[in-house]
């Protein structure tokens, strides 16, 4: 993927009633060039660069398949499912879930609710008429806290939620992008992955923020 120069910092000055997390907000903005390719490339959030980096070194997305977005808004990644997995000859299933609305986006079947409660997946299971999943996908993090230890426990909360929603949807051969903390994945849960799928990798895109701890666990090859 292009490699982006840092160029001279855009600084922003301190307006009467602006609080300091808000200026230091729109001042990263303004120096993130992730930020202003999205919005050139017409993507709703600067994440689209990180599932294209994930896909580009790992090709889970392909032409044809059945695939779910867990915490899927704003679409930024749908936007970039949709881009890699439809063909003129393939279409696929591209499924986008969250708690919160999402705008729609053609071609996309949007489910609002929460994965883990029946109703949604009985609504899941309709969309995909019997089928199994291909590619289960999650972008999720719950909430900082802003102490690290809480935080980190609240995403393995959640990987491990994503991680036993692939098991019971995932077709033979199928892969999990989960977003993971620095540091990688809890030590139980990582050995479950390794123990189920063929080949587990953990990868920091680029399009990640410098100082973030994000990175992404990609599971390849369900075993089933």
């Amino acid at each position: 993927m292009k490699q982006f120069k840092r160029t001279e910092r855009i600084k922003v000055k301190t307006a009467k009633g602006r609080k300091l997390s808000s200026k230091l907000w729109l001042e990263r903005q303004l120096n993130d060039p992730f930020v202003k390719l999205s919005k050139e490339k017409g993507y709703r959030s600067r994440a689209a660069f990180k599932l294209l980096e994930i896909d580009e070194k790992y090709k889970i997305l392909k032409p044809g398949i059945s695939i779910i977005d867990i915490g899927a808004a704003p679409g930024s990644w749908l936007q970039v499912i949709l881009e890699k997995c439809n063909s003129a000859k393939k279409q696929s299933t591209v499924i986008g879930l969250d708690l919160q609305e999402i705008e729609p986006i053609e071609g996309v079947e949007l489910i609002h609710g929460d994965f883990t409660e029946q109703k949604t997946v009985d609504e899941l299971n309709t969309i995909l008429a019997g089928k199994k999943l291909d590619v289960v996908l999650s972008d999720m993090a719950a909430s900082s806290t802003g102490f690290s230890d809480v935080d980190h426990d609240r995403i393995v909360m959640l990987c491990e939620l994503v991680y036993e929603f692939a098991i019971e949807n995932l077709k033979v051969g199928g892969s999990v992008v989960v977003k993971v903390l620095r540091g990688g994945t809890e030590h139980k849960l990582l050995a479950d992955f390794k123990r189920n799928f063929k080949e587990v990798k953990h990868f920091k895109p680029q399009s990640s923020r410098q100082d973030s701890a994000e990175m992404y666990l990609i599971a390849k090859g369900f075993n089933g």
